[in-house]
């Protein structure tokens, strides 16, 4: 059974702003010849990094919700110009959005099971994905989804 992490999505109000900002990294790394991949570095090197990249997933809470979802397919440990130890999560750049489940602010990431992970999308919501953002938003702080 795969093993997750969840983190707040800090600085974007929705996936379509997550997803931009992917867009606009990818395109970055591409212009100055560097390898074209994304991923999120964070100071904490998770210890169950087997577990992750076998089929694990980011989890993102955005404005109070998990509300998407991308692969992780590798952990990189390295250390920064201030000699401090970072991992880069490398992480499949497409976003897989998710039924919204209520997180609370946390501070770094969790690991998070995947029996209480929000599934997929699917078919039978896909009126959710081609909501506008800002409704989406509005039924959300209502509790209807």
């Amino acid at each position: 059974m795969a093993l997750n992490l969840i983190k707040l999505c800090v600085g974007c109000d929705s996936v379509e702003d997550l997803e931009e900002w992917i867009a606009f990294r990818l395109d970055e790394r591409r212009r100055n010849g560097e390898p074209v991949e994304q991923y999120h570095t964070t100071r904490m090197m998770p210890t169950r990094g087997a577990e992750l990249i076998d089929g694990g997933s980011l989890y993102w809470v955005i404005k109070s919700n998990v509300q998407c979802r991308q692969r992780l397919l590798d952990i990189r440990p390295f250390t920064d110009e201030e000699g401090i130890s970072r991992c880069h999560l490398v992480l499949d750049p497409a976003v897989i959005r998710t039924d919204w489940q209520p997180r609370r602010a946390f501070q770094g990431w969790r690991y998070l099971k995947a029996p209480d992970a929000p599934a997929d999308l699917g078919s039978g919501n896909s009126g959710l994905v081609e909501m506008p953002p800002k409704l989406r938003r509005e039924l959300a702080d209502l509790g209807l989804l």
